[in-house]
């Protein structure tokens, strides 16, 4: 057994990286910036560059990978086939364009410096790719997620996610043909021949193997076996990719795409969401603790150049591709300032193009300087120039398209019996309803009525928020656990204020409950269904429509008042639930009630409540 001091060993790298993240990324945030460059900054400031607490970011490297091989996953996890259809036009005119056009222009650039054709080809793909996360954490803050210029940037960075895989694919081929030659030409053939078989591999697995091997998986109802079922599809098909030569993350993102259609998509997004942050910050650090100030200070001029011409570049090139598109002048150049930083994956391809040998030292880490500086000059011109065309610029005309299929107008969490009746009338009216629920037959059932259908805990914050609660009109809780109903609500109220929260209440009490948490609409299960088959009764009895309707509407509305009454007097005294509830009728009966056996007398009585005497079949006294 190992002892106290080993196990301690582990620890002081652990609390120095959290400890650098807690401090640098809340840091960076307060004055608008990147989370991605409090992690490079607090990677800086605790590697061998400067107090030298890890002096070897090698160690922590393989590990931190990780974390980019799952934001793969998750990227592959957002392209639905039938959501990259709808965006065609915009994917692969502004996108495919922006992409060729950056990575030409700034390839040939490094290529005029000195650097080798395979080394400008990796810097020309690295730094024409744009940071997928500050464009929509800008996107986000602004609200114009919607707006025409926020749909053509979330088109052409859709298309860099895309263009990341094959990327990671051709870096290895460059070096390999590089390196080639005479018989050396087999292997490369060789290897590109075990590269496209893999492939088929990971295609023909997820097409026909995975879906059924999750749905195995949820019948168990062992939650902590799917999230190591998610982990064991994502490095399995990552480590295959590595094994022909390819890099791990492309084989991630293969898994991914593969289930993008798949029920237990949000599932699996929520579960490996969390390993994805916490290593993916590590990459970045170990990223920040690999670049040499030293050689940064030698360069500074360069560096002071370099950086924002690249930012000035990417927007020309990116505003002039819109325009031409028939943006409006003002819309391409918001679009292009929010494309303007390099990329994540930057600090991916650059360190895969260093290793295998496209790329010096030096090369390596002035690329990754300028695309570090980069991510902290675009975001800070983004602004500016969206506040010098806001004071210049006339209001713009409203647009009333929506973003299709993207996000939906109703969540409904649970299709049970209740929830299948609600989404009926859904149906009806040809709404974007999307369905949570975690029990495989009611997916299968919920798969006739052509919603948006997927594996999950409606539960947990991370699933609604992955299935888009935020942004929803309305989320109805449909299920039958009364404490989970509670628990969603009082998620929902704080997560996502501006939603309107409709939910089932299981009774009087639970109702209460409900309205105590401030729901915009309850409604028990079984009252309007009760009223229904009173009204039906009466008709029965003789009464018209009519006449039976007006009774039961004076039932419903008498019900009401009462309700709120009995839900006021429980605020009043302070209690934190509704005081216990019994039922009472609606108006004073004309007499006393009848126990037609003496067991059922005894009964009553027991209960303190007052009867009137008589055998069965005898009139009261």
């Amino acid at each position: 057994m190992a002892d106290a001091v080993s196990h301690a060993s582990y620890l002081p790298p652990i609390l120095t990286f959290c400890a650098g993240a807690v401090v640098a990324v809340p840091l960076f945030r307060r004055f608008g910036l990147s989370a991605v460059l409090g992690y490079l900054a607090a990677g800086i400031v605790i590697g061998p560059s400067a107090l030298a607490v890890i002096k070897d970011p090698e160690t922590v490297r393989g590990t931190a990978e990780i974390g980019v091989v799952l934001l793969l996953f998750l990227v592959g996890l957002e392209l639905q086939p039938a959501r990259l259809y709808s965006m065609r036009k915009d994917i692969l005119g502004a996108g495919l364009t922006q992409m060729a056009l950056s990575a030409l222009a700034i390839g040939a650039a490094a290529w005029q410096f000195g650097v080798a054709m395979g080394g400008a080809i990796a810097i020309g793909l690295a730094l024409a790719l744009s940071a997928t996360s500050i464009a929509l954490q800008l996107l986000e803050e602004r609200g114009d997620g919607a707006e025409p210029y926020g749909r053509r940037t979330f088109s052409i960075l859709l298309f860099q996610d895309i263009s990341i895989a094959p990327a990671l694919a051709l870096l290895p081929l460059l070096a390999t043909t590089g390196a080639a030659h005479g018989g050396g030409s087999t292997k490369a053939l060789t290897g590109l021949g075990l590269a496209l078989l893999a492939i088929a591999v990971v295609v023909l697995a997820g097409r026909y193997a995975l879906n059924p091997f999750f749905r195995l998986l949820a019948k168990s109802g062992a939650k902590e076996v799917m999230t190591a079922a998610a982990l064991l599809v994502v490095l399995g098909a990552a480590l295959l990719m590595e094994q022909v030569g390819l890099s791990m993350a492309m084989g991630a993102f293969l898994a991914g795409v593969l289930l993008a259609d798949s029920h237990f998509r949000h599932e699996l997004e929520a579960d490996i969401e969390p390993f994805r942050g916490v290593l993916l910050g590590l990459f970045f650090m170990a990223v920040g603790m690999s670049i040499d100030l030293k050689l940064v200070a030698e360069n500074a001029l360069l560096l002071a150049l370099a950086a924002p011409l690249l930012v000035l570049f990417k927007i020309a090139a990116a505003a002039a591709i819109l325009r031409a598109s028939c943006s409006s002048t003002s819309e391409a150049i918001r679009a292009g300032a929010l494309l303007s930083p390099a990329g994540e994956f930057a600090f991916v391809l650059l360190p895969l193009a260093a290793s295998l040998g496209l790329l010096d030292e030096k090369q390596g880490a002035l690329a990754m300087a300028i695309a570090a500086l980069s991510m902290l000059i675009g975001p800070i011109a983004a602004k500016l120039i969206d506040l010098w065309l806001a004071a210049n610029a006339p209001p713009p005309e409203e647009i009333e398209e929506t973003f299709d299929g993207v996000t939906p107008s109703v969540l409904v969490i649970g299709f049970g019996r209740f929830g299948q009746v609600v989404t009926q009338a859904l149906l009806l009216q040809h709404l974007d309803v999307t369905i949570i629920d975690s029990d495989i037959e009611r997916i299968r059932s919920a798969a006739k009525f052509g919603f948006k259908i997927y594996y999950g805990d409606g539960t947990r914050l991370d699933v609604l928020r992955a299935a888009g609660a935020g942004k929803a009109k309305v989320v109805c809780i449909c299920i039958d656990d009364r404490q989970a109903a509670l628990r969603i609500v009082e998620m929902a109220k704080v997560e996502f204020p501006s939603v309107r929260i409709h939910a089932r209440a299981y009774d009087r009490v639970h109702a209460m409950d409900l309205m105590r948490l401030d729901v915009d609409y309850q409604m028990r299960e079984t009252f309007e269904s009760a009223l229904g088959f009173g009204r039906v009764t009466l008709e029965a009895l003789g009464l018209s429509y009519e006449e039976a309707s007006f009774v039961i509407e004076h039932v419903r509305d008498r019900d009401a008042q009462r309700m709120e009454i009995q839900f006021s007097e429980g605020v009043a005294a302070g209690l934190e639930k509704v005081p216990r509830v019994t039922p009472e009728p609606i108006i004073a009966p004309k007499g006393k009630s009848k126990a037609l056996t003496k067991e059922t007398q005894d009964v009553i009585e027991d209960g303190g409540a007052e009867i009137a005497v008589g055998g069965v079949g005898e009139p009261a006294e």
